[in-house]
């Protein structure tokens, strides 16, 4: 059986271009052909390699941006996690075991335990290679759309906090990730705010000053409320709508907050 058959033959655009190429490179290690598929990249040859760059490209500028985001699925969003989670763990120098264990109980959580262990055996061969951020991101911005990429973010915000502190290496690999994937800094560090313990957090989540007038405040929450609602992740699949959901609650804990320190 495929290796990657636990995604549920949900692969679309990462079967070519950067991603293509390294799930190709890492299932060519584990001894998957992925004969079903085409072979995602066959062998994870040069010249494969370039096949699938060469396909990206060409579908990219076949297609508007409007409508390469339309089709970014299940699969395609959890191989891009797998890729961009191995960047930000090997950030600051070393793999901590607390990180790892929360990458896989992350995917146990989303997809069962049986998915999960296949996810991880490919992310620790993903691991192994040497990832260009930027070309991976770039596909990703272009392919994904923005509701999906805050996702992206949140999740590895959650991987760099695994072992208790977000070391400013990981800090900064995730602000370069952000950048690549076109995030503004607001969004970047309302859902930063997420993963902080600080008096600030709750008018930083909400994206306003400290100085908001209670209207503002609500038109804020209003605001954030309907951009990180998990129905606007719904086409990635139940798995990844729940996965939303925690972002959604800490924008109403935030509301909540200002609400009993304003008293309205």
């Amino acid at each position: 059986m495929s290796a990657l058959k636990w995604i549920g033959a949900t692969l679309g655009w990462t079967l070519g271009g950067p991603i293509g190429a390294i799930i190709g490179l890492a299932l060519g290690s584990l001894g998957d052909s992925m004969s079903d598929k085409g072979q995602l990249l066959g062998n994870g040859s040069a010249d494969n390699q370039r096949k699938g760059q060469s396909k990206y490209k060409k579908q990219s500028k076949r297609k508007s941006q409007k409508q390469r985001r339309a089709e970014t699925s299940s699969g395609d969003f959890e191989v891009s996690l797998l890729v961009l989670a191995s960047v930000v763990i090997k950030a600051d120098g070393k793999q901590e075991q607390s990180e790892l264990d929360f990458v896989r109980n992350k995917f146990v959580e989303l997809y069962g335990k049986d998915r999960a262990n296949k996810a991880f055996k490919l992310f620790k061969k993903i691991s192994s290679q040497n990832v260009s951020t930027r070309d991976v991101c770039n596909q990703i911005h272009d392919m994904m759309d923005h509701a999906s990429r805050l996702q992206l973010v949140h999740f590895l915000f959650g991987i760099a906090k695994a072992d208790g502190m977000v070391t400013d290496d990981e800090e900064d690999e995730i602000h370069r990730i952000t950048n690549y994937l076109g995030i503004s800094s607001r969004d970047y560090s309302s859902i930063k705010a997420m993963f902080y313990n600080s008096s600030d957090n709750a008018y930083k989540i909400l994206e306003i000053d400290k100085t908001a007038t209670v209207d503002q405040i609500k038109k804020a929450y209003r605001t954030m409320a309907k951009k990180y609602h998990p129905d606007r992740v719904e086409h990635l699949g139940e798995e990844h709508r729940k996965g939303a959901e925690e972002k959604f609650k800490q924008v109403q804990t935030a509301y909540e907050f200002l609400q009993d320190e304003r008293r309205f």
